[in-house]
């Protein structure tokens, strides 16, 4: 059975109740419910976690390096800026997909600009809570193909 690491990053926890016109209405439970039963549904395993920080990320995917064998990750604010989080991507050499709930081009210009995009596989942006559904479906791919990254 694959093993995915999925990782919300801060803010996400507030996910149905924070600005519901950009984010959704959908509660992190809910896609929570949703990222299970995709990954039943692919024969995968996944670990979600949520984290408000930084420092906190960035040991959740060191230690998927001796478990996982990709990772789903919505750094959220950290996107733009964390590159303690983007080095922990890099340092693991796990494939990974980087999912935003809205689409980040086309929202304020300083969130058009990822630290982390260039060490994951793939962005999907735009989708909302689908966009983790997907991405476990882009992952299943991506592993079966021997990838790395």
């Amino acid at each position: 059975m694959i093993k995915i690491l999925v990782v919300h990053g801060p803010n996400l926890n507030l996910l149905g109740q924070r600005e519901p016109g950009v984010y959704g209405v959908e509660s992190i439970d809910q896609i929570n419910n949703r990222i299970h039963a995709r990954a039943q549904e692919l024969e995968m395993e996944v670990r979600v976690v949520q984290s408000n920080s930084e420092g906190e990320i960035v040991d959740i995917i060191q230690q998927a390096a001796s478990w996982a064998e990709g990772i789903i990750i919505n750094p959220a604010a950290y996107t733009h800026y964390s590159i303690a989080i983007r080095d922990a991507l890099a340092a693991v050499h796990l494939p990974a997909v980087e999912v935003h709930l809205s689409n980040v081009h086309a929202r304020e210009e300083f969130r058009h600009r990822s630290v982390t995009a260039p060490v994951v596989s793939g962005q999907i942006v735009g989708f909302g809570g689908d966009g983790y559904v997907l991405a476990l479906d882009a992952l299943k791919r991506i592993i079966a193909s021997g990838a790395k990254r």
